[in-house]
């Protein structure tokens, strides 16, 4: 794919060209550098960075904090988007947590936060990202979370994120809202946000180049460069990364460009620019059944279907593309694969009308162009999107008392233009008659309000709503080519029109300087995704127009614990009713996913996060979270067919297909905190996830498994010695080697001949579900500073 190799080379070439003639051989320049790197040292050893993954108590952050002398000018003034949200549970991650690993994907970040579950996606680098089982009837993307980068969207107008957009070296922190937030984020923020922040110049000031290598071909080269002062800041990534895969037919290409820059244009007035691409191109493997997992989990030997090693997955493509006779071909034999392109381009202006309040206006173009032969039915698209808001945020007092007031406008555009076809024998670009296009768009446009208000020094409540009107405007045209008789052509037209409004409002108590307590009743709503509307419950192209909004209403409560840098601990407890909710499921290997309406429905659980820095152990820490899910239908009557035969079964009480019950995540290390080896660490990492039912009679579990990752580091602080720019890290994942399920599509129970329902052993000979997860691995990495 020589686009890729033009790309890394352009883009790397570019930041070291950047990074060359921003060196200044001015010795006093040199000097004052040096002097400042010492300066930075010392800093660092007295302002100690406060623990990861824990929210700053109430008291920190005062409603109406002024800008103090120094600040600098570009850093913005309006409504945090999900930074330190009152009132709701909210969780940061920063670099610290992750620099000194190989952060191959989102996954390695997302896993620090309590409530956070992920599984492999539809490819070697992709994944699913659930918080509180948001995602979990979903094999790949996010969907029903609302994601950011930046503060700029990047989840599209018909609900779909991708975390394959771009390489995690370009973050400084993640954030992490849980619970329902429409009356915040808008449509399908059904569990919350992430909101993914690049790192800022002012905190790079010069270059970076890296260099990560590890187990079955994995490369990444990346550079960042970036600078800051009180009237711009400017950051450039870019990488390139290749990888094979320990699945057979796995392994992908992928080259990344993210920028931000923000620049003060006066005292009042800040201009932030945003641009990310990404091109990937992915070789995929097959989803297997159970079976087939069991006996050939990494697909060895599965070169040509007619010499097959036992357990090869396989797919069933018509020899003319059209209609008649179908042959099985393994995944290397139709090169299954995915080219995918991402272009976003973004613009953000903040006018400050007074020193109290700010007005915010921003812009996106977000273009999603996909080439998808990952099946036997291959997708061609192009899913260009707008997106525009404006908000005012007002600090000031309201009845005597400090307040936050915000108010906001937004609209979101979504044109799709897609393709399915039959595949033929021919390869990736094997492509035969059309199966289906979809031609149409998404609306959405909205209102949003927002007030906090500080009772007493210690007591703040929150009130929020969100009103939007959602257009679905699409058009399904479905071909089909009956042997011995003409084709035929089927219109599914689908105008639908939707009306939510979401009201949220939550209480914060500061019960001591060391202890926060929070309560929160929010609502979130999701319309139907496009696609979701034109494929049937037999998992073919067809009408599925009926499909209904799903809504949340949930219940939080939650405290958080700090006690200086010794302990800190957040604990939140949920309860959720939904309405509708919609249930996608796989129909076989050479079928659609489809997509249901339950009913009703309940989600409830624990989420616990600690962290522990022991005072007679200097640069030791204990960290760890533990997420509870306990998610159920309470009104679900599910019909299954079988030719002539039709049942209903009652589904009240069954646990919810795909969501992982339990899950924990423990982390014990060590930093050297200072001597000549400061900066040298590691630590030893343990991963749970419980078994969970994969299908709706809770009749097949997907096992549990525990996973173990060692990892050793050299990040020396800033100092006057050359070496000090240098880091190094080693990490061992998965050290025992253990084979395990890395993603489970949901499984859809069928009938018998009798009309009694299949049991477990039935299930588990139906293909498209299983990936494994990656077996023992190894990865280094070097990055220089300059």
């Amino acid at each position: 794919m020589p686009s890729f190799h033009y790309l890394a080379a352009a883009s790397l070439a570019a930041l070291a060209a950047a990074s060359a003639s921003a060196q200044s051989t001015d010795p006093r320049r040199a000097e004052l550098l040096r002097q400042r790197d010492a300066i930075d040292a010392e800093l660092r050893k007295l302002d100690a960075p406060a623990p990861a993954a824990t929210p700053t108590p109430v008291a920190s952050t005062p409603i109406d904090t002024p800008a103090a002398p120094g600040d600098i000018i570009v850093t913005g003034r309006a409504l945090t988007l999900t930074t330190q949200v009152t009132g709701q549970t909210d969780t940061t991650i920063s670099d610290r947590d992750f620099r000194n690993t190989p952060a191959r994907t989102i996954a390695d970040i997302v896993k620090l936060s309590p409530g956070v579950t992920v599984i492999g996606g539809n490819g070697p680098r992709d994944v699913g990202v659930s918080i509180r089982g948001s995602n979990a009837r979903n094999s790949f993307g996010a969907r029903n979370i609302q994601v950011f980068e930046d503060d700029f969207p990047v989840t599209q107008p018909d609900g779909l994120a991708r975390f394959d957009l771009t390489d995690p070296h370009a973050y400084g922190a993640v954030d992490v809202v849980r619970g329902p937030s429409s009356a915040r984020y808008g449509n399908y923020a059904i569990e919350g946000a992430i909101n993914f922040r690049t790192r800022r110049g002012r905190d790079i000031r010069g270059a970076e180049l890296g260099l990560d290598a590890g187990s079955y071909g994995y490369l990444n080269a990346y550079a960042t460069i970036g600078n800051g002062n009180a009237d711009q800041d400017y950051a450039l990534f870019g990488s390139f990364v290749r990888a094979g895969g320990a699945t057979g037919h796995t392994g992908y290409e992928t080259g990344t460009i993210n920028a931000l820059a923000t620049v003060a244009l006066s005292d009042r007035d800040r201009l932030t620019g945003k641009v990310i691409y990404n091109e990937g191109e992915f070789r995929l493997s097959t989803r297997l059944s159970f079976n087939q997992f069991a006996a050939n989990p990494y697909q060895q030997g599965c070169e040509q279907a007619a010499t097959a090693a036992p357990g090869c997955g396989t797919i069933s493509v018509l020899v003319n593309g059209i209609n008649g006779t179908r042959i099985a071909q393994t995944a290397t034999e139709g090169d299954l694969a995915r080219n995918d392109r991402r272009t976003i381009v973004g613009v953000r202006w903040e006018h400050d009308l007074s020193s109290a309040t700010t007005w915010r206006t921003q812009a996106l173009f977000d273009s999603r162009v996909v080439n998808q032969p990952t099946g036997a039915t291959p997708f061609k698209g192009t899913l260009d999107s707008y997106a525009i808001s404006s908000d005012v945020t007002n600090r000031g007092r309201l009845f005597g008392m400090d307040a936050v007031s915000f108010v906001g406008l937004f609209y979101g555009y979504l044109d799709n233009q897609s393709y399915s076809f039959n595949k033929t024998p021919a390869g990736r670009n094997g492509i035969g008659a059309p199966t289906q296009t979809v031609f149409g768009d998404v609306r959405n446009l909205g209102i949003r309000a927002r007030e906090e208000l500080r009772l007493t020094p210690t007591l703040t409540f929150v009130a929020g709503i969100g009103a939007e009107r959602s257009i679905i405007n699409m058009r399904q045209t479905a071909y089909t080519y009956p042997v011995g008789a003409s084709p035929t052509m089927t219109i599914v037209p689908a105008l639908r029109r939707f009306g939510n409004v979401a009201p949220e409002a939550s209480l914060v108590w500061q019960a001591d300087p060391a202890l926060r307590l929070h309560a929160r009743v929010g609502t979130a709503y999701g319309i139907p995704q496009s696609g979701q509307l034109f494929v049937t419950s037999a998992g073919v192209p067809g009408d599925n127009t009926a499909l209904k909004s799903q809504k949340n209403t949930g219940v939080d409560l939650g405290a958080e614990l700090s006690l200086g840098r010794t302990l800190t601990a957040e604990l939140t407890g949920y309860y959720e009713w939904f309405r509708n909710e919609q249930v996608t499921q796989s129909a076989g290997v050479n079928l659609l996913s489809f997509t249901t309406n339950v009913p009703r429905s309940i989600h409830r659980g624990v989420e616990l996060a600690v962290e522990w820095r022991p005072d007679l152990v200097e640069g030791g820490y204990v960290r760890g979270n533990y997420s509870y899910n306990d998610q159920r239908y309470t009104q679900y009557l599910e019909r299954l067919t079988s030719g002539a035969v039709s049942s209903v079964f009652d589904r009240d009480g069954n646990r919810i297909p795909g969501v992982i019950p339990t899950f924990a995540n423990l982390r014990a290390g060590y930093d050297r905190p200072a001597g000549p080896l400061a900066g040298l660490g590691g630590f030893a990492e343990v991963t749970w996830r419980s078994r969970y039912w994969i299908d709706n009679a809770n009749s097949l579990r997907v096992p549990g498994y525990a996973l173990v990752n060692l990892n050793l580091h050299y990040d020396p602080p800033a100092s006057a010695g050359w070496w000090s720019r240098l880091s190094f890290y080693a990490s061992l994942e998965n050290l025992t080697d253990t084979t395990y399920v890395g993603s489970a599509s949901i499984i859809a129970n069928s009938l018998a001949a009798n009309g009694t329902l299949n049991p477990a052993t039935v299930l588990r000979g139906v293909t498209g579900s299983v990936y494994a997860g990656q077996p023992r691995t190894i990865y280094a990495g070097i990055k220089g500073r300059f």
